[in-house]
């Protein structure tokens, strides 16, 4: 390998630690945030729900997409909730496309009997997805806010007024609840993905929102003001995360978001590896489409700080860090043959070490979030270890399927907006095999990730003959990463 090469290699390299490094650094100011955040009081105006004047009309606005499984269960749920029948609406904004549709007419029509105020609409097409029907039904939505929930959310029936008294204060254009997850110990998938979810949910919303600083409605599980959608410009379908999208679009027009970590939404977690592809292809594609359509308007923005411009690039550069990810975990194996054929580059090398502060920093960061709903304890820190490192290593398994994911979003690629099958599995006992929406392909990326799985072997062995083991542990984690993604993809077929 020449000296050329190898300074290409080291300068590439660099630059992705150190975006991951600049990552990591925003994480700890978010914990910061978080923290400070959590010692303190916090007093806001509410509406006075006992007041009848002081009651908003809410709409409730369910999208939803051959949702055979979760359908009545959702119904159910959403004619639970307490309101005034008077100000409430319930729009099911049904795109769906098979035997579906007949079921919930019939499910909506005994509920209309029961006195409650909810119609079924229809499209002709699904033109912008889920974002146009959401536009669709904001054109005879009755209420002045918008409640809007997926078709595996089951909020309590308190929600709305634990939520809805905060747009007391007229500058606030969103309430944003946090998710739950009702099948959070189903297996190892569930757990990552609810630890990830968490993590999200404490630190980032209430760093972020803390401090003012941006944050996203998270698609589901929130209330938007509908005189805020209608001035940010309406939902838009141009990307995989019209949530984020519309989000920033409303924040750069001075609204506030609220968000409420205390308010909890169960949802059900993808137990399957295929729906959490196409899950994570759909918000890390998204994340890159919005930062591309975003970043300049974020940047050039007068009416922010710094400080937000800066957290605000960061997080729409967030589904990115898996391409950083992704280049450290591929030029790592050349590097240590570079370190080991030019010894004059030592010192290069020894200086690059110390990114392994993002790992620490991030450790740390997830600890006080996981305690925050788990507890804290040796037995729950024992827990979080392992559960911290499983993630860690199931995340850089995912790297390569969510690199291409962001690649294609940074490219302007387009590509339909697949939705997450749901399974409504109630415990341990329920299977998800013969779930008619699950893809039965297996995904393009397996031999890849079945190639990787070999490479990063090959990583590990060669620790022995160069004698050096310092980035023994890497791969170790990115041979059992790809190994998991391979072998669940695999094996868990319906």
């Amino acid at each position: 390998m020449s000296l050329t090469i190898a300074y290409i290699i080291i300068a590439i390299y660099s630059v992705a630690l150190l975006l991951i490094f600049f990552y990591s650094l925003a994480q700890l100011n978010l914990l910061v945030n978080y923290l400070g955040y959590k010692k303190r009081n916090h007093e806001a105006p509410k509406f006075n729900l006992l007041n009848p004047r002081e009651i908003p009309f809410v709409t409730i606005q369910l999208p939803v997409y051959n949702e055979e499984y979760v359908m009545e269960r959702l119904l159910d749920n959403i004619a639970k909730i307490e309101y005034p029948k008077s100000k409430l609406e319930i729009q099911v904004l049904d795109d769906s496309t098979d035997d579906t549709v007949q079921d919930t007419a019939e499910k909506i029509k005994v509920l209309q009997e029961s006195g409650l105020d909810i119609q079924h609409i229809r499209r002709e097409n699904r033109q912008g997805f889920k974002a146009g029907a959401l536009k669709e039904g904001l054109l005879t939505a009755k209420g002045d806010f918008i409640a809007i929930f997926d078709a595996d959310f089951l909020p309590d029936s308190d929600w709305l007024k634990k939520t809805v008294i905060y747009f007391k204060d007229k500058e606030i254009g969103v309430v944003q609840t946090r998710w739950g997850h009702i099948n959070r110990d189903y297996s190892t998938l569930t757990k990552i993905q609810a630890f990830a979810l968490d993590a999200h949910f404490t630190l980032e919303q209430v760093g972020r929102n803390s401090k003012g600083h941006f944050i996203n409605f998270n698609g589901t599980a929130g209330i938007w003001r509908k005189e805020c959608i209608l001035d940010a410009g309406n939902w838009e379908g141009d990307t995989l995360t019209e949530d984020l999208d519309l989000s920033y679009r409303a924040q750069l027009k001075n609204w506030k978001f609220k968000y409420l970590e205390d308010v909890e939404t169960p949802a059900e977690l993808p137990v399957v590896i295929s729906a959490a592809r196409s899950q994570q292809f759909r918000w890390n594609k998204g994340g890159a489409e919005n930062f591309r359509k975003t970043v300049w308007n974020v940047i050039l923005a007068k009416n922010i700080s710094f400080k937000t411009k800066f957290h605000g690039v960061m997080h729409l550069l967030n589904s990115s860090m898996f391409l950083c990810v992704f280049i450290v975990a591929i030029l790592s194996i050349p590097t240590m043959y570079i370190k080991n054929m030019y010894v004059d580059l030592g010192g290069v090398f020894s200086a690059l070490s110390f990114f392994i502060l993002s790992t620490i920093i991030l450790f740390i960061c997830y600890w006080f979030t996981y305690k925050s709903i788990q507890g804290s304890g040796l037995d729950n820190f024992v827990d979080y270890i392992k559960i911290f490192f499983t993630f860690f290593s199931v995340a850089l398994g995912f790297s390569l399927h969510n690199s291409i994911a962001v690649l294609e979003g940074h490219m302007g690629k387009r590509s339909e907006f697949v939705r997450t099958p749901k399974f409504n599995l109630n415990s341990l006992t329920d299977s998800w095999k013969g779930n008619k929406y699950l893809s039965k392909k297996l995904s393009r990326n397996m031999i890849l990730e079945f190639a990787l799985m070999v490479y990063f072997l090959f990583g590990m062995y060669s620790a022995v003959p160069l004698n050096d083991f310092g980035l023994f542990p890497f791969h170790f984690m990115l041979f059992a990463g790809f190994g998991f993604v391979f072998f669940k993809s695999l094996t868990a077929r319906a």
